[in-house]
């Protein structure tokens, strides 16, 4: 597939083009150009998708779980078959390169498949009552969802949203992000033609404040998740809180990596630099301030620096290409203002800090080093490609900083002292740490955050358990 495909919004079974409708503009990060014209929902398609939706829960909340073991399965097996289309879409919209969307698009079908085989596991339990009563335990749908997914992985965060709601007996109304909106409707185009009923999920987008007041606001909805920034998430969440929504908010991150001394710190290089600049940098797992233990911060630094400056930077759909350009100018700008404000700051930079050629949202994979705490980087999410480097002393001081921020997603360290891989697992505040892996995620395995990171998670069973309603049935 060479063009970029139609776009529309997918309502009670029908497509719905831009006429007599806002649209938005869908740019190819690599040229700047654009790709697409988007139609924005109104009000009264709004309202129409909430009536299909209450409509769809009513009907897919009694499906078996054979039937929504089958329609998971289906969709898999489809994107195995699509592989190639949805990735060359996604590096389109969102400018990572091809390996990269091959692999989302991979993600997502051990997670459908995982949902296939968890949809038999749904247990509740009898409890234990004198003779003549019954008291049982049962877990229930928790009713149409609203779900907000953004635009760094395009592929993989409408299947999270999709999958979790489909596999519980759920509907979900998906809004994914405007600037990546053909990579999420072919993800929900796998599961119409594996058989989901088309009130069962459906697709909208539009201003993001509009469609998520607007879609919070009713009384059909009771689930919200939302995958996105810290500061949008307090306001989706305050939203939700006015009618009593479940929710489950996966926020942003400032990942910790603390380096030992005792590490292989060649090995480490090899890993943190690929894992720091995938996609971008625009990553909440993202590895961003390394905490490096002294005695080998100084090899660390020169070697986390020359291999940095050794990626290829270009188009996604570029064989030789490393790493593509960003996802939007946003990105662009708001990166470099976060790094020059450090080097002002008195923080070293040793390779990037620039945008790259005149075409696109290309910006160099850039390492600091001994960046201020003060610095507004060291602080706030970068979500770019930017490593921060610094020199600690002791054990005691690198957990101290690790746990310093409010955000509490995903953390890493590396060390082959196996007392401290046992401290460092209890003492890192995270909802995922990595130890001696950059591996934190996996279908089977929860996928969240404490703190300003958000609650509740996706992946594995309590992905599934995260759309389901507890019930109590006592029976005398």
């Amino acid at each position: 597939m060479s063009e970029y495909p139609e776009l529309y919004l997918m309502i009670d079974g029908e497509r719905l083009s831009g006429a007599d409708r806002r649209t938005h503009d869908v740019l190819n990060p690599a040229t700047g150009e654009t790709i697409g014209k988007l139609p924005l929902a109104t009000s009264a398609d709004l309202d129409r998708a909430l009536e299909t939706a209450a409509r769809g829960f009513a009907t897919w909340r009694k499906s078996t779980p054979q039937e929504r073991a089958n329609v998971l399965n289906g969709a898999a097996r489809l994107m195995r078959e699509r592989t190639e289309d949805i990735a060359r879409i996604a590096v389109l919209e969102q400018g990572k390169t091809l390996a990269e969307a091959r692999i989302e698009v991979g993600m997502n079908i051990g997670l459908f498949e995982f949902y296939a085989g968890e949809v038999f596991r749904i247990y509740g339990r009898t409890l234990v009552r004198p003779e003549g009563m019954r008291s049982t335990v049962v877990h229930e749908p928790v009713g149409p969802v609203a779900a907000f997914a953004p635009w760094n992985f395009p592929i993989g965060n409408p299947g999270r949203k999709l999958g979790a709601p489909v596999a519980a007996g759920c509907s979900v109304i998906m809004k994914a992000a405007e600037e990546t909106p053909a990579s999420a409707l072919a993800v929900l185009q796998c599961l119409y033609d594996a058989g989901l009923p088309t009130e069962v999920a459906q697709a909208v987008f539009g201003v993001p404040d509009e469609v998520s007041r607007h879609l919070l606001a009713s009384p059909v909805i009771r689930k919200l998740s939302f995958t996105g920034s810290t500061v949008v998430g307090r306001q989706l969440a305050k939203l939700a809180a006015e009618d009593f929504k479940r929710t489950t908010m996966e926020l942003g991150g400032h990942g910790p990596v603390l380096v030992f001394a005792d590490a292989d710190i060649e090995r480490v290089l090899d890993i943190a630099v690929a894992q720091k600049f995938r996609n971008g940098g625009q990553v909440c797992v993202s590895p961003t301030r390394f905490l490096v233990e002294a005695p080998v911060y100084e090899a660390f630094r020169e070697g986390f620096a020359s291999r940095a400056a050794a990626l290829r930077i270009g188009p996604g759909l570029a064989p030789e290409s490393q790493m593509g350009p960003l996802a939007n100018p946003r990105r662009v700008e708001a990166i470099d203002a976060l790094i020059h404000e450090a080097v002002d700051a008195g923080a070293r930079l040793h390779t990037g800090g620039e945008r790259l050629g005149n075409q696109g949202f290309f910006y160099q994979p850039t390492v600091l080093s001994d960046v201020p705490q003060t610095a507004r980087i060291m602080n706030e999410e970068p979500f770019g490609p930017v490593a921060l480097l610094n020199r600690f002393e002791s054990e005691e001081a690198m957990i101290a900083e690790a746990n310093r921020l409010p955000y509490g997603l995903a953390a890493y360290a590396w060390t082959s002292n196996a007392a401290r891989q046992k401290r460092l697992s209890a003492a890192i505040e995270a909802g995922m740490v990595g130890i001696n892996t950059p591996m934190i995620g996996g279908a089977d395995s929860p996928f969240g955050g404490v703190k300003w990171s958000g609650h509740g998670h996706e992946d594995g069973p309590e992905g599934i358990m995260a759309c389901l309603v507890t019930k109590a049935v006592h029976e005398g």
